[in-house]
């Protein structure tokens, strides 16, 4: 590539003459153009971090050097598809049915504000 530089400048450099060991492109799809190439790089960016993270959005975010909200929209844009990791943090359906445990912060019955018999 770097004998192709001063051409691809506009240096006035002649274009390189295609080698003929090289063979003609396979018929496929069209080529994306700039904006289009910009966008599968991002797609492929956010796969690849996605899964070194082990499908942690906030890590993956974070290497990126992007808030988490924007790559989630990012990930919607292009269509990325890597499920989070599975965990004991990621809320789901509990065995009880109980929402938060009781003895937190708030161990009343929940109906309204905290009497000050609740307080500590």
């Amino acid at each position: 590539m770097a004998c192709d530089l001063p051409w691809v400048l506009g240096m006035g450099a002649t274009p390189p003459a295609p080698s003929p060991a090289t063979p003609p492109a396979p018929p496929g799809p069209r080529p994306l153009g700039f904006h289009g190439a910009v966008n599968e790089f991002k797609r492929r960016l956010i796969e690849a971090t996605l899964t070194q993270a082990g499908g942690n959005r906030t890590r993956a975010a974070r290497a990126l050097g992007l808030q988490r909200t924007y790559l989630l929209r990012l990930m919607r844009e292009f269509e990325v598809h890597i499920p989070p990791p599975p965990g004991p943090w990621r809320r789901g359906p509990q065995a009880n049915g109980a929402g938060s445990g009781a003895g937190g912060a708030h161990a009343g019955n929940g109906d309204g504000p905290i009497a000050p018999s609740q307080r500590h």
